[in-house]
């Protein structure tokens, strides 16, 4: 017997997107175990540089199944079963499948989180060792993107400052809208598209192995939105002051500030250059967030029209952007709008102190 279990999504960044697993019942070799490709070497001492760079090996492995049930109700999260409805020799095709890719030589693979993940390593030995072609129509509207996507789980999960880190990382690439198989790299949408699979339907006879304990989220307002736009309001504030000690305080926070953006800048372009992640590319946050920020902490400490053209190019290019927000073609985060407004605003006190 061969079934799909669908884990539920956890607390932590990590599992918050859920997660996939096969499970086979063998009554003549009389065992019952999980393959699951989800899993790393978290002890390799290269394991940072690597996870980093995108050349993360993750690897299937084979687990009893109690113990694979018993680690996720430690962790207060869900798992459904569903029976697949696989003939003989098609189940023993996805056996054997199953067993090769735990060879040494084949057990490896470069993880991709959108493309080739432990959800999608899934469906395609379900699809490739079905007898008939399956096609998994589309569980979620057809214009949704991968960013869509991955917003709806971050957000229940109330994770809005990861949400934000990952906004900053992943380029317009992110943006792309899904296809029907695209959408399925999630493993709720995977569980939803074998239940309406055709021709025939591949999943049945759903159950609730796990049920998790409902968990009470606080209101959070502590969140990227409301902390930047206050900011800005202070800076605006405090700004518009002809006060030395003030003046003195803006300027610490205008070097610490244009550095940060710079050094921000630099983490971006070696992102989508420097690395094998697929989404990092083609990141419009460059705009606001561009190494030659660094610039700045130079040109602050400066007068006359080097200092005076830098900053008003800045304003200028961020008041652009400003303008353009919604339509370019990457959806940058809202909250990083009071970020590019912050630069615009002390880039034209720059500009204004370098003319005087």
């Amino acid at each position: 017997r061969i079934s799909l279990l669908t884990c539920s999504p956890g607390e932590e960044l990590y599992s918050i997107f859920g997660h996939s697993a096969i499970r086979i019942i063998d009554s003549n070799n009389v065992s019952d175990v999980v393959f699951n490709f989800g899993t790393f070497n978290f002890y390799d001492k290269n394991f940072y540089t690597k996870f980093i760079k995108g050349k993360l090996l993750y690897f299937v492995s084979i687990d009893k199944t109690d113990n694979f049930i018993e680690a996720y109700k430690e962790s207060n999260r869900s798992v459904v079963e569903q029976l697949l409805s696989l003939s003989p020799s098609e189940k023993i095709a996805i056996k054997n499948a199953l067993i090769n890719n735990c060879r040494e030589e084949n057990r490896y693979y470069k993880y991709d989180f959108f493309y080739d993940n432990c959800t999608t390593r899934l469906r395609d030995v379900l699809t490739k060792y079905k007898n008939e072609k399956i096609v998994l129509p589309p569980v979620m509207p057809i214009q949704k993107t991968f960013r869509n996507a991955i917003h709806q789980y971050l957000d229940q999960g109330g994770q809005y400052w990861s949400k934000l880190g990952i906004d900053i990382l992943l380029g317009a690439k992110t943006d792309k809208i899904m296809s029907a198989t695209e959408q399925e790299f999630l493993p709720d949408n995977l569980m939803k598209g074998l239940e309406i699979s055709q021709p025939v339907t591949l999943a049945k006879n759903r159950k609730d192995i796990v049920i998790a304990n409902p968990i009470e989220k606080q209101q959070d307002f502590f969140t990227p939105f409301h902390v930047f736009l206050s900011l800005f309001i202070l800076l605006l504030f405090l700004s518009l002051i002809k006060n030395k000690t003030i003046q003195k305080i803006l300027a610490a926070f205008d070097f610490s500030f244009f550095f940060l953006l710079g050094s921000l800048g630099v983490i971006l372009v070696l992102a989508w250059f420097c690395t094998d992640h697929s989404m990092t590319k083609n990141n419009f946050n460059l705009i606001w967030a561009s190494p030659t920020h660094l610039l700045s902490c130079y040109f602050m400490f400066k007068t006359g029209k080097s200092a005076s053209w830098y900053f008003a190019f800045n304003v200028t290019i961020t008041c652009l952007l400003l303008l353009l927000w919604w339509w370019l073609p990457q959806s940058l985060n809202f909250s990083l709008f009071f970020i590019a407004s912050i630069f615009a605003l002390r880039s034209f006190f720059r500009y204004k102190k370098a003319n005087n």
